[in-house]
């Protein structure tokens, strides 16, 4: 095995969150940055809508403060959605002036402004965006200053196997000392200590067979702090975007939210609307709303999708605003601007994952996690539109505050243990991890989606038992590979969603369960919260 690579700070994973904190921290470190695939594979590139930030007089940040609280259906840290909501015209100024160019108008003053789009949930518009792509515009001014600077190290397809951990089993004690981590290119397991350790791995999305994400979204990293011994939380709050593409040929295609609150109707088959009978913020009501209504009428009327049609706009309004989602519309064979689009709703968003505090913390010294895969408090049971982004880039310059301030305290990194690859073999079954990866995506779809039931959830944790134990044998036994990597996480993953969901009974937020179809009054909110071993 090669001798271990060594770096003051290793960050897991290349998205927004990633890539941020590298540069913030790249004159002071060296930095080591790690992508399972292609940097340009993270789900910060597909993001469509924007970021959620007051920077329009008419605005306040005590208005997105209680926007996001009422999203959240009572679960948000409110000292955390300050927190963010306070940070937003300084995140959308620092990637200004990392080269990311937002969409502009001008106003009636002849002054030349931001312009802001509405989405649901928002009372005000102030999501600031550069027309449908957003994500993209971040991803590749990120992407091209990091490839400038003497001090990031980039490293392409490599996916993280597991963290290294100094006294894992004294909690008082423990600290990451660096990760294990397999080049797939050459098939090759290294190890790169570091000082620092940082999660910025995205979501877990591709536990649902129908998903918004790109096919990165395994969970990595909760699975990672999870093994290593960090809490997560509110794992059952898994958002499912309500306008997902519905086409053979283009699965996983998001249409943005931002169609809907440029006045975008939601229509049945017959071209009637329906929102209206769910909220009566219609087609502006958060997510969770928008996404049950769907369902059920799909359900209850055996039809295969509804309809998102914006063309009693002006063409050109549409084509400007919405660009990447008409070309790709246009490819086959939808005209959205004389056409409706056919949507089905599609797992988006994970509000919960690994708990932090408000610097990033996690419960491991020196490792923090940023981005979706953490619990920060901001989401509670459903994330607004548009503070996904704005929370990448608030708890990235946390998290670069809090290392800046310890890293001249801490030791080098050393050398790790050898990997031992003396017990294994090259696997001649690849056919058991596409199986079980198939039948996992598709029961959680079944069992563990939108609408749930206690019946459905115990049927779930069956199959995962089984599923574990399979998974966990062929891990012993073979040499590892990045589809039996992304299989040992998503299942840790979907059990402990189906943990989390067991354990809330009521209905709030994007938790919605027949058994208990309303939300429980009777104390204050619980946030559910799972630690390893218990």
């Amino acid at each position: 095995m090669p001798s271990t690579k060594t770096y003051d700070v290793l960050i897991i994973g290349s998205g927004g969150a990633g890539l941020c904190l590298a540069l913030k921290l790249a004159d002071y470190a060296r930095i080591a940055v790690i992508s399972k695939f292609s940097l340009h594979d993270g789900s910060t590139f597909y993001a469509q809508g924007g970021i959620s930030a007051v920077v329009d007089a008419e605005d306040s940040i005590a208005s997105h403060i209680a926007d996001t609280i009422n999203a959240g259906a009572g679960l948000c840290d409110p000292e955390i959605v300050h927190l963010t909501a306070s940070y937003g015209k300084q995140s959308i100024d620092w990637l200004r002036s990392q080269g990311v160019e937002f969409t502009e108008e001008q106003h009636e003053d002849g002054q030349t402004r931001l312009h802001l789009t509405r989405e649901g949930g928002h009372s005000h518009r102030r999501v600031v965006h550069n027309a449908d792509a957003t994500g993209k515009v971040i991803a590749e001014s990120l992407i091209a200053r990091a490839q400038e600077h003497p001090n990031i190290h980039l490293f392409e397809n490599h996916n993280a196997i597991d963290l290294v951990v100094a006294d894992k089993h004294n909690p008082t004690q423990r600290k990451v000392t660096g990760a294990y981590v397999l080049n797939t290119q050459k098939q090759q397991v290294e190890a790169i200590a570091a000082r620092v350790v940082v999660l910025a791995t995205g979501g877990a999305n591709k536990v649902y067979i129908y998903s918004t994400n790109p096919h990165i979204s395994s969970g990595d990293g909760i699975a990672l702090a999870w093994r290593a011994g960090c809490r997560v939380s509110n794992m059952e709050f898994m958002q499912f975007h309500p306008t997902c593409l519905y086409h053979p040929d283009a699965r996983s295609f998001l249409i943005s939210e931002a169609v809907r609150g440029e006045g975008g109707h939601l229509l049945l088959p017959d071209g009637s609307r329906f929102m209206q009978h769910y909220d009566p913020r219609g087609e502006l009501a958060p997510r969770d709303i928008v996404a049950r209504a769907i369902d059920n009428e799909i359900k209850k009327r055996g039809i295969e999708c509804v309809y998102l049609d914006i063309s009693h706009k002006p063409a050109a309004f549409i084509i400007e605003h919405f660009p990447t989602i008409y070309e790709l519309c246009l490819q086959v064979d939808i005209d959205i601007t004389q056409q409706p689009i056919p949507v089905v709703p599609a797992s988006h968003y994970t509000c919960g994952g690994v708990v932090t505090d408000s610097y990033a913390r996690t419960d491991i010294t020196n490792l923090y996690a940023i981005g979706e895969v953490a619990c920060t408090g901001l989401h509670g049971a459903n994330r607004m539109a548009s503070n996904s982004l704005l929370e990448c880039f608030v708890f990235a310059q946390r998290a670069s505050e809090a290392i800046l301030a310890t890293l001249p305290s801490l030791p080098e990194a050393g050398s790790l243990p050898a990997w031992d690859e003396s017990q294994v073999s090259d696997s001649d079954e690849e056919v058991v991890i596409s199986h079980n990866w198939n039948e996992l995506r598709h029961f959680m779809w079944d069992y563990v989606g939108i609408v749930r039931t206690d019946k459905r959830l115990s049927r779930a944790m069956r199959r995962l038992e089984l599923l574990k134990d399979e998974i966990s044998e062929y891990y012993g036994n073979f040499r590892v590979t990045s589809d039996l990597l992304e299989l040992r996480n998503l299942v840790i993953v979907a059990e402990l969603i189906v943990r989390c969901a067991q354990l809330r009974k009521e209905s709030r937020g994007l938790h919605y369960t027949t058994d208990y179809p309303e939300m429980d009054n009777s104390r204050p909110p619980q946030n559910t919260l799972l630690t390893p071993g218990q």
